[in-house]
């Protein structure tokens, strides 16, 4: 738990400065109190480091590649002159990503990350992924996952302003 705290303090003063005035005192308390309440229910006080970055990946207000390609980055492995993501990866992060809605009560079954992982590695004969494939994949929209973009799109069109005049 210090290891991820120092981490937001670290990250949420950077933030502050690129955004004076934006970012509200309480936003290391506050987010870590949304990372245990999703990823230490049992209140063992232990969050993985890898859990709570793929959060605040999923969270963050970056673009959906961009997004993509990091939970990429944290959960593959490297094998001679590629990255891949295996099974068991995908199912980590998978796991990991599903406490967001769940938190909700939105949250699928294990079953359902199953499912994404056969998807996911349909045609495949090896035991892990490109990032391309991995890619291809994450923009058909999997139902797993669904939330993720659903969410990008509803913050982009906050950004979204029009020059018309209501009657």
């Amino acid at each position: 738990m210090q290891q991820i705290s120092t981490m937001l303090m670290k990250l949420f003063q950077r933030a502050r400065l690129e955004k004076p005035g934006q970012v509200d005192p309480r936003a290391v308390e506050f987010t870590l109190s949304l990372l245990i309440a999703m990823y230490d229910r049992s209140g063992t006080g232990y969050v993985k480091t890898r859990s709570a970055a793929a959060a605040l990946i999923s969270l963050s207000g970056d673009t959906l590649l961009a997004k993509y390609r990091a939970l990429f980055q944290f959960y593959a492995v490297p094998d001679g002159k590629e990255t891949l993501i295996t099974r068991s990866g995908l199912r980590s992060l998978l796991t990991d990503l599903n406490q967001i809605p769940a938190i909700v009560g939105e949250g699928c079954t294990l079953s359902c990350v199953e499912i994404a992982i056969h998807d996911c590695f349909h045609g495949v004969l090896s035991a892990a992924v490109v990032e391309e494939k991995f890619l291809s994949w994450l923009r058909s929209e999997p139902a797993v996952l669904l939330w993720l973009p659903t969410c990008y799109r509803l913050s982009a069109t906050e950004m979204v302003s029009h020059q018309a005049r209501c009657r």
